[in-house]
């Protein structure tokens, strides 16, 4: 008998290409001299909103199985977070080596003195052992539970991403809040599945 084949096959390749035509448009309308007069702010700005983009679809993975019993969202889950993290580390070279013509002391001076820039450097840095974690043999090095704990921390950079946002954008917070209004929902909904989980588990543990 042939193995039976996986749901939507489609699925991942889609992701895949559907993460990197934004990049190839980005390139594309740079060499083209579409991107306005300030190249450097544009660039940063759409790839901080991709970043950001990205990790909120990823968060929202699990809360949309929770609410839907859908399995589907959860195999896109880490590839999502992965370019998440591609394109925060793109976001923060273009800031580093063009904005900022790699001066370190430039950097550590913006860092500790605007407040939006420390909080998304740091929810850079809490993606890059998410990132380094996220391949399969990761999971079986670390076990399942402590390689869960640590993915975790994936919400508090999603919390400072959208901090950062807020702080960058000042004045029309439309789209920041928005992005807020996800990533607290979904976290709610997790909350309440871990508390509805662990009340069965005690429930279970009492009939035995």
């Amino acid at each position: 008998m042939a193995p039976k084949a996986k749901p939507y096959p489609w699925m991942k390749p889609g992701v895949f290409i559907g993460a990197c035509v934004p990049l190839v448009v980005i390139v594309w309308r740079g060499t083209h001299g579409q991107l306005g007069a300030d190249v450097v702010a544009s660039v940063l700005n759409q790839l901080g909103f991709l970043a950001l983009t990205l990790l909120v679809a990823s968060l929202i993975c699990t809360p949309l199985k929770i609410v839907t019993g859908w399995t589907w969202p959860i195999r896109l889950r880490r590839m999502l977070g992965v370019f998440a993290f591609v394109y925060a580390a793109l976001h923060f070279l273009t800031y580093f080596i063009i904005d900022q013509s790699m001066d370190i002391s430039m950097v550590i001076a913006d860092i500790t003195k605007r407040k939006f820039i420390l909080v998304g450097f740091l929810a850079l840095v809490i993606l890059i052992p998410l990132a380094w974690t996220s391949t399969n043999g990761a999971v079986k090095r670390m076990g399942f539970a402590r390689w869960k704990m640590l993915h975790r921390l994936a919400y508090v950079a999603g919390g400072l991403g959208v901090i950062h946002f807020i702080w960058r954008v000042k004045i029309d917070l439309r789209e920041p809040l928005i992005f807020a209004a996800i990533v607290g929902a979904g976290l709610v909904l997790r909350l309440i599945d871990l508390v509805r989980k662990k009340a069965k588990k005690q429930r279970v543990l009492a009939k035995a």
